[in-house]
């Protein structure tokens, strides 16, 4: 009895029920999913929606009665598309992989050549399928199918090779499900062949590529649950990061307010109006100036991080000459910065110094993709011109890291520092990034949001460097346009001179 039940259940999957489970199956992967790319907005969901979407359509020819039968009848005519349904759910899934793995941005020479081989068989697929839809010839798509099945097989062994470089334990995944459909396909294909020469139904043949299809979504599914876990846990881990030293800087601000408060209250008790005035402007200068510390000991720790592991890069590919030559600017830079904790003001020459190597190490993770010139006007004594240390960098930062980083190539960023009239010197930070508005969305769809300090700092640190000048300081922020697109973000900082 066993045995009959064995033989009923994988002889006959068309009559058994065995396809509507597996499109049942695969009709709440694809819901499933669909839904999921609505919540996190992750494109990854949404091929793999398609990807199962499309293998439910390539099995529909083969319902001939039942509830599904009625529910398809006014669209009766995608069944005699299986062929097509079959390309778009392989190149669905060449996609979804190399997302799901980030080959593109672990393996980028692999994913450049590999992909675009890959639209080469896309645009045969849409040439195959318009010459069918005029001419109405179903040998057409057979045919075609023939050469797309070797096209697809000459870049599956390109795709999978990056699959097997790959770092991520993710790749595991990948790798496993597809051997799970591949092994069931060919015993299918195999059992098919067998059945045709025979002169028997087919319909057995398809119990195997059913399990095949069944396990391998299950494997993947599991997969993007894992993906998804790796991406809270870092998000976790990062927001408790940035918690503990929220919390450290708060700490920090309390004391300090603490003790100046109690100076202020104990010089009150000896000074004069005017001269507790002077003490107050004197410490609110320095309240300034620990703000902009109690940053730098925020930024730091994540830009010295990101700049040691670049030059390790170097030290890997054993690049030895490259190495050296951006750990002295390195090195050079941070005893800049060190130095500039304790100053509160610098020479104009010294602060585009600071800036060029600030720049040149931000530079090497962009592998010095971006075009750093500054123009600077010939009648300005640099080295006696003053002003805030390192008043210019938040102001480079936000261009290179919500301007420039988001652009695939073309970065430029432009410094033009000249006398606006007598008394006051203007620089202009410029770069040809994708706009404030664009930055703006892009961070609001961001589930952690972190506030950036550096740009109101500036203002208060200018804002008391000028009290001892004749002429005030200001900030300024264009939005440049051609033609009402956004080609890029102008910083203009006005600085007293005398």
């Amino acid at each position: 009895m066993e045995d009959g039940l064995t033989s009923y259940f994988f002889n006959y999957p068309f009559q058994n029920g065995f396809l509507t489970f597996t499109l049942g199956i695969l009709f709440v992967l694809t819901v499933y999913h669909f839904l999921l790319y609505f919540q996190h907005k992750d494109k990854l969901y949404l091929l793999y929606s398609g990807y199962t979407f499309f293998i439910l359509l390539s099995q529909i020819q083969w319902i001939n009665d039942g509830f599904l039968y009625s529910l398809l009848k006014p669209i009766e005519g995608i069944k005699r598309l299986p062929i097509v349904f079959t390309e778009i759910y392989y190149i669905l899934y060449a996609f979804f992989a190399y997302r799901f793995l980030s080959i593109k941005k672990e393996l980028p020479k692999w994913y450049k050549y590999s992909i675009k081989f890959l639209y080469v068989i896309i645009a045969f697929c849409i040439i195959k399928f318009l010459v069918y839809i005029l001419t109405g010839d179903s040998k057409i798509l057979y045919n075609g199918y023939f050469i797309f099945t070797i096209l697809m097989s000459i870049f599956a062994l390109v795709m999978y090779i990056p699959f097997f470089k790959s770092r991520s334990l993710l790749k595991y995944y990948i790798i496993v499900g597809s051997l799970v459909l591949f092994v069931t396909s060919i015993i299918s294909l195999l059992n098919y062949l067998v059945l045709i020469d025979n002169q028997k139904s087919v319909e057995p043949a398809y119990s195997i590529l059913y399990v095949g299809f069944i396990l391998e979504n299950i494997i993947f599914s599991l997969g993007l649950g894992h993906k998804q876990k790796l991406i809270l846990d870092d998000r976790n881990s990062s927001k408790n990061q940035l918690i503990k030293q929220l919390k450290e800087n708060e700490g920090l601000r309390k004391k300090i307010q603490a003790q100046l408060e109690q100076d202020v209250k104990q010089l009150s008790k000896q000074a004069e109006i005017e001269k507790l005035e002077a003490i107050k402007m004197k410490y609110d200068k320095e309240l300034a100036e620990l703000k902009v510390s109690a940053l730098r000991s925020q930024m730091n720790p994540h830009f010295i991080f990101n700049s040691l592991n670049a030059i390790k890069r170097y030290i890997i590919d054993n690049e030895k000459e490259n190495a050296v030559f951006y750990l002295n600017k390195f090195s050079k830079l941070i005893r800049k910065i060190l130095a500039s904790t304790t100053e509160k003001e610098t020479s104009l020459d010294e602060e585009l110094e600071t800036m060029q190597l600030y720049v040149n190490i931000e530079n090497i993770r962009f592998n010095n993709s971006i075009d750093f010139k500054i123009d600077i006007d010939d009648t300005l004594n640099l080295s006696a011109i003053k002003l805030p240390s390192l008043i210019t960098q938040p102001f480079i930062e936000n261009a290179i890291w919500h301007g420039l980083s988001l652009k695939e190539d073309n970065r430029k960023l432009y410094l033009n520092i000249q006398k606006s009239n007598e008394n006051q010197l203007k620089i202009d930070i410029v770069d040809n990034g994708i706009g404030r508005q664009k930055s703006a969305e892009i961070k609001n769809k961001k589930l952690l949001k972190r506030t950036s300090l550096g740009v109101k700092l500036s203002e208060e640190r200018l804002k008391h460097f000028s009290e001892n000048y004749e002429n005030s300081s200001n900030i300024y922020f264009t939005d440049l346009y051609d033609k009402n697109v956004p080609i890029g973000t102008k910083v203009t900082l006005l600085i007293p001179l005398n």
